[in-house]
């Protein structure tokens, strides 16, 4: 499914109005009735004699909930309105519909005096569901005024919240939310998504996301502009590599993994044990000589294989030549976990990158190296998967890990255009951003995997994937999105998952997405 940005949505609704011949009041009267919808549903169905309180605000959002005071009422709810903007300042469409709801005898009222409040406060007290129509996609900022006041009552309030497009408070491009902003128990968004709502803290104040057409046709939608999309288990379906009934080890495909040290070899094995669980036929660990022992014992399954050090844990010059030679000999190379971050190391690791030519998943120390020398980023001849987590992409692009976190869907798309690569910006959601400009939001996931070497399962996992032949762009797809869902079958709700869990789960996870089943 499509994600859009606010302006990207009030361009559709602009060109609905001048090509497609649907104004905003057609458009409007669609999003009410299904806000209307939504709050049958979750008033278990049946409306009658039930209290809605609705909160408007003086823009198309409070039109929206003005619609579905009329609907509401009319299947016999007990409906009060509530604006809290003077009715001067309602106009266009807005304005017509509270011409509307004042003419069909509903309860109108503006919070004007303190005893407007107090009347809002009891209806709110008695409600059995509140509308949330005070703020729509152009909020920005910090709630002020009656707006504040309006969604503290709501948060205030025994019922439950259906906020309209976005919760108000809530920022619909970024996520962002004031500390007052409305927690919803559901939201209806209108037509396509905003990106906002997947973003958090907003992911967690929309509460249940309903995505509601309102009319406009799909020659129309598909004008939309950018390329963002939400990943879903029928992307990710579409994109899984298709296993023949004859297929061997070999054919299964080649990974050779980079990584481990004393004191990280368990990143070394996280990873390793990742790529077999993903379906590659063949894994070699190539470690520094110091750690292959312990390696060799934790991994059965992988073929583990020592590299020439300076000193213990440190690579040496002779390291890059067996890493690459081999690695011309696979499908695909990850390289970073545990790896090391000694000056030694990183110039064995920036030999590695800058002589490689296959598909590359570098995380971790690998990017720490990166960092150092990153006008060498995009002149690597490799296909390049990078998979920063926020402190490793404030690192590579100089930003705080705060900002990458407020911006990682336009960052996810900004550096992997000018990196020319495949950035995989992991977090709560996770990102996926391509060279040619689209960007996918991850669906799956739990806090549970809040823990460390989630990430080194990820690189593994991804290039397992690479290696099964499909490309780069579709492996960080499928393998974010299955990763995710091994992490919540592993954890199965409870907090406490070890990262050596979560490959286990990986299979059954890829046979879900591949039987349809989620």
């Amino acid at each position: 499914m499509k994600l859009v940005y606010a302006r990207e949505m009030g361009a559709l609704d602009k060109k609905a109005a001048e090509e497609f011949y649907l104004p905003v009041a057609v458009l409007m009267e669609n999003a009410g009735r299904a806000v209307a919808e939504a709050a049958a549903e979750l008033l278990d169905g049946d409306v009658y004699a039930k209290s809605v309180v609705i909160f408007a605000g003086k823009g198309n959002n409070g039109g929206d909930g003005l619609v579905a005071a009329r609907w509401l009422s009319a299947e016999g709810a007990r409906v009060k309105i509530f604006l809290a903007s003077p009715v001067a300042d309602f106009k266009g469409a807005a304005a017509v519909q509270l011409k509307i709801c004042a003419k069909s005898g509903l309860a109108v009222n503006v919070l004007n005096e303190e005893t407007d409040w107090n009347v809002a406060e009891i209806a709110a007290a008695h409600a059995d569901l509140m509308i949330d129509a005070l703020l729509g996609t152009g909020f920005k900022g910090e709630l002020s005024g009656n707006y504040k006041r309006a969604c503290e009552l709501m948060n205030g309030a025994r019922a439950g919240v259906l906020a309209v497009d976005v919760p108000s408070g809530a920022e619909a491009d970024t996520g962002l939310a004031d500390e007052s902003a409305v927690q919803a128990a559901a939201t209806v968004t209108m037509q396509l998504p905003k990106v906002g709502l997947y973003l958090y803290p907003t992911a967690e104040l929309a509460g249940k996301l309903i995505v509601a057409p309102i009319g406009m046709p799909e020659a129309l939608t598909e004008q939309a502009e950018g390329s963002k999309y939400l990943l879903d288990s029928g992307i990710v379906r579409d994109f899984l590599p298709i296993r023949s009934g004859n297929c061997h080890k070999g054919a299964a495909g080649r990974v050779v993994v980079a990584a481990g040290s004393p004191g990280y070899t368990g990143a070394a094995a996280l990873c390793s044990n990742a790529a077999v669980k993903a379906g590659a036929g063949l894994v070699s660990l190539y470690t520094p000589l110091c750690s292959r022992e312990v390696l060799a014992v934790k991994l059965t399954e992988v073929m583990v294989k020592g590299l020439i050090e300076r000193m213990p844990g440190v690579l040496g010059g002779g390291a890059a030549a067996e890493v690459l030679d081999a690695a011309a000999k696979a499908n695909v190379l990850a390289i970073g976990p545990g790896l090391g971050t000694s000056e030694a190391t990183g110039e064995v690791i920036m030999n590695i990158l800058q002589g490689y030519e296959g598909t590359a998943v570098i995380d971790a120390d690998a990017l720490t190296a990166l960092a150092h020398n990153i006008n060498v980023l995009p002149q690597l001849k490799c296909t390049k998967i990078l998979t920063p987590h926020p402190g490793e992409m404030a690192r590579l692009c100089g930003l705080s890990t705060g900002e990458v976190d407020a911006r990682r869907v336009e960052l996810a798309e900004k550096y992997a255009k000018e990196w020319n690569c495949v950035l995989v910006l992991k977090g709560a959601p996770t990102v996926i951003g391509c060279p040619d400009g689209t960007v996918y939001v991850n669906t799956t996931g739990t806090s549970a995997m809040a823990t460390g070497g989630c990430g080194d399962v990820l690189t593994g996992i991804i290039a397992g994937l690479c290696a099964q032949g499909i490309e780069a762009e579709a492996a960080a797809c499928c393998g974010v999105y299955l990763h995710g869902l091994a992490g919540e079958l592993a954890s199965d709700g409870c907090i406490g998952l070890a990262a050596g869990e979560l490959a286990g789960f990986v299979p059954e996870a890829r046979r879900m997405v591949e039987n349809g089943e989620i």
